[in-house]
């Protein structure tokens, strides 16, 4: 019988970095590249405060197991990069000689709070997609009644002016039939094929540099070595679209230089609501805008919320049930002059 192959770091999830001596960056497994959303190729050998521009505790915790030389754990201890900021345990543990060498585990407190929110967000998409379905069909029909009425009306109206008023309701019904086609177009079943991410975006960049004035900076920050998904191009085009038009709007509202970047990267063993995933692509829609209102930010993903006069309020809430149904999840930071939407979307087996 073949024994079982070791289990080492990569295979953990738990977050692992080790430092050298002089408090390099020497190794770190899959789990924390996931976490602090950076690679190993691309940190090995730089300093630890390179890495992270703010430390806490984490400096006198490495002193105090080393001068121990004994592991020791700093609690709730707030770690910051220039993207994010992280509140974790971390386990300190010198390696014997002759490593030379300290390792670091990293736990997130608010792991459990991020799978919460993950596992509200599918029951809110299911019933969004629930209440959707039930208000274009319940509109549907009377709609229909209402526009046909209007068109014998303007039938029998003798004089030409007064035709321009069934005209608005014509329009406005027609109107109407357009949004529930909207509503109800969120419920086609995706048509899979092979994809590249970065094709899809740069259909959809090329997209909004041909709607929006002059000013607007569309920056592309790509990993490209990410294999194909197995994906539906042509739903996975109007997420990104509705996320990113909804960008440059707001960008455009408030007149200042506007300024957008696409940004994929590979996560490695993730977890969306119960399901495990070997590896998925994230996509972040960043931009430099004025920020989402907090009183709107938990409301994002609801159905008819908009901040924007003409806007229906569908497209957020079409984009997650598109992205639902790759089994992926959307979620959103925001504060002033920094708003980043992040799509994971794992890599699905072709059926």
């Amino acid at each position: 019988m073949t024994p079982p192959a070791p289990v080492g770091p990569e295979h953990l999830a738990t977050a692992v970095m080790v430092l050298d001596e002089a408090l390099r960056i020497r190794y770190v497994n899959p789990a924390a590249e996931n976490l602090f959303e950076f690679s190993l190729r691309t940190i090995r050998g730089q300093p630890l405060t390179q890495i992270f521009v703010e430390t806490g505790g984490l400096i006198s915790a490495m002193q105090t197991a080393l001068t121990e030389g004994a592991s020791y754990t700093e609690h709730d201890l707030t770690l910051a990069t220039l993207a994010h900021h992280y509140r974790l345990n971390c386990t300190l543990t010198p390696l014997p000689p002759p490593e030379q060498a300290l390792l670091l585990e990293f736990q997130p407190l608010d792991k459990h709070l991020k799978i919460a929110r993950e596992e509200r967000l599918y029951r809110q998409q299911e019933f969004n997609r629930e209440l959707l379905r039930n208000l274009a069909h319940e509109i549907r029909n009377p709609l229909g009644g209402i526009r046909g009425a209007a068109q014998l009306l303007e039938h029998e109206l003798p004089k030409a002016g007064l035709r321009e008023y069934t005209q608005v309701i014509i329009k406005e019904a027609d109107r109407l039939q357009s949004l529930l086609d909207r509503m109800l177009a969120s419920n086609r079943a995706p048509r899979f094929t092979s994809v590249n991410i970065h094709e899809v975006l740069e259909r959809v960049r090329s997209i909004l540099l041909a709607e929006q004035p002059a000013g607007l900076v569309i920056k592309r920050d790509y990993d490209l070595s990410l294999p194909e998904l197995y994906a539906d191009p042509e739903q996975l085009i109007q997420v990104v679209l509705n996320i990113a038009r909804n960008a440059a709007q707001a960008l455009q509202a408030v007149g200042q230089q506007g300024e957008i970047v696409f940004r994929t990267r590979v996560a490695r063993r993730i977890n969306i609501g119960k399901r495990a995933f070997r590896l998925a692509v994230e996509l972040q829609i960043i931009d430099n805008g004025p920020g989402i209102a907090d009183d709107i930010r938990e409301k994002l993903f609801y159905p008819l919320v908009t901040t924007k006069p003409e806007g229906s309020g569908l497209g957020l809430t079409i984009a997650q049930t598109f992205v639902a149904q790759h089994q992926g999840i959307i979620d959103c930071e925001s504060r002033p002059g920094r708003t980043c939407f992040t799509v994971l979307l794992p890599y699905l087996q072709p059926e």
